[in-house]
This record gives C-alpha cells, structure tokens and sequence, in this order.
C-alpha cells in the first residue's frame, strides 16, 4: 500500500512538472505578438490619399515599449526605390508609416520584430485599384490566332475513354475521363452526376486545379453532382487519375518539371496552350452529354485554377459564370508598365529592368487578362492583398476587365490562399447562378 501510494505521489508530480513545462513553452511561445493594419478597416484609398500603415507588439499581452521593429515598404517588386523603410521605437500606442501612391496599385508594408527569432508580419494597401488597367494592348491578331487554334483543336476527333469510379453516394454515377485533345495530351478528369437525371437538365460545373502535379479531384466532381449539376474535375496535365502519390511526384521531378516556363519563347510551344485547349476540349465534353441544360457552364478554381477560368470565360462563350480565386497567369507584362507581374513570372527580367522581348511577345497570347477583356461570363474573384505569388495588382488588372455582372471578395491581410470561407462564397456564388439560369427560357 504504501509503495502505492509513493508511486502515485511521484506520478502526480512528474505529471505536474509536465503541465509547468508545456505551460512554459506556451508562455515563451506566446510572448511576443506583432499586428501590422492600416487605418481603414478595408485598406482601398484613393490615388492620392495618404495610407497607414499601423505596428503595435505586445510583450506577454501588454505594450512592448522601448522594443524596436523594422519595416520596408514596397510596390512589391522587393528593394523597390523610393519607398519608406527603416527602423522605429515603439511606444504604448501603435506606431504609424504614412505613405501615398501617385498611380493605381497596391503597396505592402513588411514588419520585422524580434532579435534572435524574427517574426513577420505583412499588411496591404490598395490605391484605386478598379482603374488598374492592361499593362499592354491586347495584341491585333490575339483572336484569330486562338480562332486557328480552336480550329486545329475541332480537327481532332473527341475519342473519349469512360471508366466507371466507385464513390459512397449511390444516387450519383462517376466516371473517369479521358478526352482526346490538341497539344500533347488528352482531357483528363472525373466525371459525377445524379443517376437517372432527364435530359436537359443538369447545368454543368468545370473544375479546374491550381499550380503542380496531381490527379483530378474525385471528391469536386461528387461536390458539384451532389448538388444537382453535371460535374466535372480535370487536371491541368492530361495525366492519368488516382495513381500512388509518388507517380505525380516522379512527374513533377522529371517531364513536368518547370513545366510553367516550357516552350515560352514562341506563342505555339509556350505550355499553357495546351492547357488552355484542354479547357475547350472539357467543355466540348460537358455540353455533348445530354443532361446539359443547354445553358451553363461554370469554370472554378483557384490560383492557376482561377487563371485558366479567366481563360475560360475569354476563350468560350458558351461559359456563363465563372468563379476565380486569387487567380495566377495574370499580366505576364507588368512590368512592362512598372508593376509586379504574376506567376508564372512567364517573362524574365533583364538586368536593365526590361522584360524579355521574346518572351514577352509570346505571353501575351496566354495573358489571362488578354482573355478577361473577351469574357462575357458572370463572375467572383478573391483577391489577397498581401499575395506575393499573384499579387494583387495582376489580379484587379483581369477582373477590371471582365463586363458580365461580378464581385470581388477583397482580403486585405490575406496571402496566397483558399481559406474555408472564401470556397463557401464562391459555391453560393455558383447556386445562386444556377437558380438564376433555371429562371431563363
């Protein structure tokens, strides 16, 4: 009994001395907090307005007086000239950085704190940013040269491969597809719908995937079939679904690697043509099967995925609505006009701070902008105005030229992301056009 209990006694206090040790990683964890806003809750100013920006660090939940931070303001084009940095004792109230644009964009500022262990915080600012416009024209033959594409595309017979996918709902049947397609490689995707669904009834949903190498999403295809729509998920490499995760990582290390900069001195072997068919051969598909409503079509995706939607709505009218998050493949040419270009970074600077002349020609025909100013579709976009990967700028410059009727979810200390709230919106966004197209003869 008694060794009992001294087994329990030294029990507890190992115990004890456990819960004071994490509560102490807890405590040195948590000891310093940096906050970096502007002072207007949206952070949109107009040219000319002074901005901002607001710093305040608390020391174990109260005002670390006395502590210095650093900070760097910049168009984000890093080490950008002409722009307030430095170094600023903090005091009990939040320090402030002013700061103004002469022209529409947006500015970040960039806070350091901490000695040994850096903490980072970002905040943007944007300056009129509905009247960013096209960093260069549109050029003359843009239309015709995807109007020979779509062509040549045509000429290719639609050779289509079904496989049927098990999935947990038995109301829907799922499919995966292979579609034969111009520019190296075939449609690749998952196809779901309600079993026993009348024809003509199903509005169709196209989804379509960010930057890397992976299968399509069975899971997206099931999300939009669950939902009453002819869905389908499609990789943006043509390349077969559902195999071991190191088959995609093999890819992504040998034949698809750097696959966004490949071929892009010349308009006809620059990657994304290829992907950009591979859109039109989707929708070929989608609009062939005879559930399609015969009057929407819906592209979504994020980053790349909210590129190629863009793409879609300027290259396909028989796309209706659109939903693009943070989208990439903007504005390959900003800095042609002196701003951040968007990723892919398709165009290399020079060292006089000029884009490449050849490369940048050939970008313009896959300019996810070039193709807004084509695009008829509805829309949503998001947009993060601390987004170092497609900065906020080469987004606004596509979504300012898209005429349907459209929104713009704008997070001001949002980096490059889809967080949980922005996919709800953009799904809600996508019902609420459904149920307006089922209102139209």
């Amino acid at each position: 009994m008694h060794q009992n209990r001294l087994r329990i006694f030294v029990s507890s206090v190992i115990a004890l001395a456990i819960c004071l040790s994490l509560s102490h990683i807890t405590t040195a964890a948590e000891k310093y907090e940096l906050k970096v806003v502007t002072d207007r809750p949206d952070a949109i100013y107009k040219t000319g307005e002074t901005a901002r920006f607001l710093i305040s660090l608390t020391k174990d939940g109260k005002p670390a007086t006395g502590e210095k931070v650093t900070y760097t303001v910049d168009d984000f084009i890093g080490g950008a000239p002409g722009f307030p940095k430095g170094t600023l004792t903090l005091g009990v109230g939040p320090a402030e950085i002013s700061v103004t644009a002469d022209k529409p964009g947006f500015l970040r500022c960039v806070v350091q704190a901490g000695d040994k262990k850096k903490v980072t915080k970002i905040a943007g600012a944007a300056f009129s940013p509905l009247e960013i416009g096209l960093s260069q024209p549109v050029p003359d033959d843009f239309d015709q040269f995807w109007a020979d594409q779509k062509k040549q595309l045509a000429e290719v017979p639609a050779k289509t491969k079904l496989t049927q996918v098990d999935q947990a709902n038995p109301k829907l049947e799922c499919y995966d597809v292979q579609v034969d397609c111009l520019g190296g490689a075939p449609v690749s995707g998952y196809l779901a719908k309600p079993k026993d669904a009348q024809p003509k009834s199903l509005p169709a949903i196209l989804w379509v995937h960010g930057a890397g190498v992976r299968s399509s999403s069975l899971l997206n295809a099931v999300k939009g079939a669950n939902d009453g729509m002819l869905s389908m998920d499609i990789n943006a490499h043509g390349i077969p679904n559902g195999k071991p995760a190191q088959f995609y990582k093999d890819l992504s290390q040998g034949e698809l690697s750097g696959y966004r900069h490949a071929g892009r001195e010349s308009r006809e072997t620059v990657y994304f043509r290829g992907m950009f068919l591979r859109l039109v051969r989707a929708i070929d598909f989608l609009t062939a099967q005879p559930e399609w409503d015969g009057k929407t079509v819906i592209v979504i995706g994020h980053s790349q995925g909210g590129g190629q939607a863009l793409v879609a709505g300027g290259i396909d009218d028989r796309v209706t609505f659109i939903a693009t998050g943070v989208p990439a493949i903007c504005d390959h040419s900003g800095r042609a006009a002196g701003r951040i270009n968007g990723w892919p970074k398709l165009v290399n600077t020079l060292p006089d701070g000029k884009p490449n002349p050849t490369q940048l020609k050939a970008a313009q025909y896959v300019d996810s902008v070039n193709f807004a100013t084509r695009c008829k579709a509805d829309g949503i976009m998001s947009v993060g105005f601390i987004d170092g990967v497609c900065p906020p700028s080469s987004c606004y410059a596509a979504y300012n030229q898209l005429t349907g009727k459209k929104q713009v979810i704008n997070k001001p200390l949002m980096g490059h992301a889809a967080p949980a709230d922005i996919h709800k919106a953009f799904f809600d966004a996508v019902r609420e056009h459904v149920k307006q197209q089922a209102k139209k003869k």
